[in-house]
C-alpha cells in the first residue's frame, strides 16, 4: 500500500500569516487536495492539530486503520501536520485520527477543510474538487448594480429541508430546487433569497445552526456541484443569494472542532467564553490567530467559490457581550470593566473590512438584537462594518401591535411610530423571519386577530406596511402565502392552501408588494437616509391611521402612504399635502384581487388649497378598511 509522501503547499509566508491571523485563502492549502505529484495523482492533506502527537488519515481506503497513513508534522511549530499519498480518488471518505499530547487521548475528526462530507447521521469527510462551469458572468458583471444599497432588497428566506418535498416526504435535491424554487422566486419578484445554513450539520433539529462542515454544503440535498448549479441558476434568472453564516458557536459532536487535538483549539480555553449557554454549544476563540484566519477564511471561500452575494451573520449580539444569557459570576469583565467582547468586535471589523476588499458588490448582514452603536456604518468611523442590520425592534413592536384586536390600536399607536424615532441610526432590514412562526408563537397569519376576512385583511396590511416603511425587507418561506400552522422543519410547507382564496390573494399581493418596490425609486433610493420620509400624520390615534412619504431622488417620483388599522371604511378622510395636482392611486392592499372588499379610489383626487396636518394643501381620500393605500402625483 501506498505511504504517505513529505510534501507541502505551504510557503514560509503563509505560514508567517497563519501565525499572524492573516491567511484568509487557508481553504487552498488546509484540507484535502487533489493534485498530482510526479506524476502520480492523489490526495495533499493538510490539518491543524499543535497538541497532537501524532495525525493519521484514515478511511476506506485502508480499512480506518490508525498508524497505516500518518502525516508529518512541520518544523516551523506552526502546529500543521501535512503529507501526500499516492493513487487516492475523489468521493474516497475519510477522518483523521490524532493522538494527543494531552495523556495520549485518541480521537477520529472530520476534516475542518472538507469540501464534502458524508450524508447524516454519517460523519466521514469526502475527498472532492470544487470544478464547475459557471454560466452567470451577466450576474457577477452587474452584481454591485443589483446589490447596492440603494436598490430594491427584497428577501425570502428559505430552509431548503421544507420549502417543499417530495412523494413520501423526500427532500428536494439541489437540481430539483434549481428548477422549482428559482422559477417560484422569480415569478413571486423577490430580489434576493436567504439560505437558513446549507454549511453541513449532523443535527436536523438545530435547523443548520450547529455547523460542523464550514467548508461543506450539505450532503442532504446532493453534492457541492450541485449546490452550486442551484447558486447559478438563481444567479441567471437575476436573483441573488444570501447564506447564513454561523461564527457565533459550534457544537461539540465528537467529530467536530471541539477539543480537537486534545486541548481548546477553536473554543475559547475559559468555560466563561468559550461556552454558550443557550444552545449548549462551544464558542470561538476570537482572540487566537489562527482561528480568526478559519473564520474569515471561511467566509471568504463561499463568496469565491461558491459566487454568494452576501454573508447573513447568525447571533452577532451573543458574540458582542461577554454577559449574553449569563448570570453575575458566570462572565468575567473586559480589561476596561466593560461587558463588551474585545476580541469579538476586533474580529467582526476585520471580518468586514477583508470581505468588502476582496469581492466587490457583496453584502454582510448582522443579525444583532441590542443598542449596540454603529454595526452598519464603516470601520473606519468606528462601526462594526455591516452593510445592514436586522431591525429586531421594529419586529417585535409591529408583531405586538398586530395582535392586538382593532379596537384597542388606538392606544397603542406609538408601537407602530416609535421605529421611526431610531431607523436611520443603522442601515436596516425588516425581518419576518423563521424565528417567529415556531415554538408557540405561532405563523404570522394566525397571529392576526378577528374573523378570517380581519385576519387576511390585517396580513395584508401588515405585509404593505413592511414594504412601505423605510428600509429592505426579508419574509420567511409560507408568509407569501398566509401559511396557518407554525413552520415544522421535517415538513413541507402547506402548498394546497392556494386554493383557497384567501390565501391566493396574499400570494398576489406580495407578487404586487414586491413588483411596487422594485418599480418605484422612492421606496429603495433613500431607504436608509432620513431624506427618504417625512410624517404627514403620526398623531391620528383615535383613527387609527398614520400617513407620510417616501421620496426619492427626484420628487416626481415621490409617494404617499395611508394606512387604516382599523376595519372602518373612512371616506373623506383628509390628509395634508405637499403640492397642488392630482394624486391617482396605484396601490390598495385591499384590491378585490387580493380578496378585499375593492373600497378604491376609482379617479384621481384634485388636492385642495385647503390647510392641514400643518401643509398648505390637502386632499378628501378613501380608506379601505385594515388597508395600506398608495398615491403618487400625476
Amino acid at each position: 500500500m501506498s505511504k504517505v509522501i513529505s510534501h507541502s503547499l505551504f510557503t514560509d509566508f503563509d505560514i508567517n500569516l497563519f501565525k499572524a491571523g492573516k491567511h484568509f485563502q487557508l481553504y487552498e492549502k488546509l484540507g484535502a487536495h487533489l493534485i498530482e505529484l510526479n506524476g502520480v495523482q492523489g490526495v495533499y492533506f493538510a490539518v491543524w492539530a499543535p497538541t497532537a502527537h501524532s495525525v493519521s488519515v484514515v478511511g476506506d481506503f485502508n480499512f480506518w486503520t490508525q498508524g497505516e497513513h500518518e502525516l508529518f508534522v512541520r518544523w516551523d511549530s506552526s502546529g500543521i501536520w501535512e503529507g501526500f499519498i499516492p493513487n487516492i480518488p475523489k468521493g474516497t471518505t475519510y477522518k483523521y485520527k490524532i493522538l494527543s499530547n494531552n495523556g495520549g487521548l485518541i480521537t477520529e475528526k472530520a476534516d475542518p477543510f472538507a469540501f464534502y462530507c458524508e450524508k447524516p447521521p454519517h460523519t466521514a469527510s469526502v475527498v472532492w474538487d470544487l470544478n464547475h462551469n459557471w454560466e452567470d458572468s451577466k450576474w457577477m458583471k452587474t452584481r454591485k448594480e443589483h446589490n447596492d444599497l440603494n436598490k430594491p432588497y427584497s428577501v425570502y428566506e428559505v430552509h431548503l429541508g421544507s420549502w417543499k418535498r417530495a412523494e413520501g416526504n423526500r427532500f428536494l435535491s439541489y437540481l430539483e430546487l434549481a428548477e422549482d424554487l428559482v422559477s417560484y422566486v422569480k415569478e413571486m419578484g423577490f430580489t434576493h433569497v436567504e439560505f437558513m445554513p446549507i454549511m453541513e450539520y449532523p443535527y436536523d433539529p438545530s435547523w443548520g445552526y450547529q455547523l460542523v462542515g464550514y467548508f461543506a454544503p450539505t450532503s442532504r440535498f446532493g453534492n457541492p456541484q450541485d449546490f452550486m448549479v442551484l447558486v447559478d441558476k438563481l444567479h441567471q434568472a437575476g436573483i441573488g443569494v444570501i447564506l447564513d453564516w454561523v461564527p457565533s458557536h459550534f457544537p461539540d459532536d465528537a467529530h467536530g472542532l471541539g477539543y480537537f487535538d486534545g486541548s481548546n483549539l477553536y473554543e475559547h480555553p475559559d468555560r466563561r467564553k468559550g461556552y454558550h449557554p443557550d444552545w449548549k454549544s462551544l464558542v470561538f476563540n476570537y482572540g487566537r490567530n489562527e482561528v480568526r484566519s478559519f473564520l474569515i477564511s471561511n467566509a471568504l471561500f463561499w463568496l469565491h467559490y461558491y459566487h454568494i452575494d452576501g454573508l447573513r451573520v447568525d447571533a452577532v449580539a451573543s458574540m458582542l457581550y461577554l454577559d449574553y444569557s449569563r448570570n453575575d459570576g458566570e462572565w468575567e469583565p473586559n480589561i476596561f470593566g466593560g461587558r463588551e467582547n474585545l476580541d469579538t468586535i476586533s474580529f467582526l471589523k476585520e471580518f468586514n473590512e477583508v470581505v468588502y476588499s476582496n469581492f466587490e458588490g457583496v453584502q454582510t448582514i448582522a443579525e444583532e438584537s441590542t443598542s449596540f452603536p454603529m454595526v452598519s456604518r464603516p470601520t473606519d468611523v468606528g462601526g462594526l462594518g455591516f452593510g445592514m442590520k436586522w431591525m429586531m425592534g421594529w419586529m417585535h413592536d409591529t408583531l405586538k401591535y398586530f395582535q392586538k384586536a382593532t379596537v384597542y390600536r388606538k392606544y397603542h399607536q406609538n408601537d407602530l411610530t416609535f421605529s421611526m424615532t431610531y431607523a436611520f441610526t443603522e442601515n436596516f432590514m425588516l425581518p419576518l423571519s423563521h424565528d417567529e412562526v415556531v415554538y408557540g408563537k405561532k405563523s404570522i397569519a394566525d397571529r392576526m386577530p378577528g374573523d378570517e376576512w380581519q385576519k387576511f385583511a390585517n396580513l395584508r396590511l401588515l405585509y404593505s406596511y413592511m414594504f412601505t416603511h423605510p428600509g429592505a425587507n426579508l419574509l420567511f418561506m409560507g408568509g407569501e402565502f398566509g401559511q396557518m400552522a407554525e413552520w415544522n422543519f421535517q415538513e413541507s410547507l402547506d402548498w394546497h392552501l392556494l386554493q383557497y382564496a384567501v390565501h391566493n390573494g396574499v400570494q398576489e399581493l406580495i407578487k404586487d408588494l414586491n413588483l411596487l418596490y422594485k418599480s418605484q425609486p422612492a421606496l429603495y433610493e433613500k431607504q436608509f437616509s432620513p431624506e427618504g420620509f417625512e410624517w404627514i400624520n403620526y398623531s391620528d390615534h383615535q383613527n387609527a391611521v398614520i400617513s407620510y412619504i417616501r421620496k426619492g431622488n427626484e420628487p416626481k417620483d415621490n409617494l404617499i402612504i395611508v394606512c387604516n388599522f382599523t376595519q372602518i371604511v373612512r371616506k373623506n378622510y383628509r390628509i395634508g399635502v405637499p403640492k397642488k395636482g392630482k394624486l391617482t392611486e396605484i396601490f390598495n392592499s385591499d384590491f378585490k384581487k387580493y380578496n378585499g372588499s375593492n373600497v378604491v379610489n376609482t379617479v384621481a383626487t384634485e388636492v385642495e388649497s385647503s390647510p392641514y396636518d400643518g401643509r398648505d394643501y390637502s386632499a378628501e381620500l378613501v380608506l379601505p378598511p385594515l388597508s395600506v393605500t398608495v398615491f403618487k402625483y400625476i
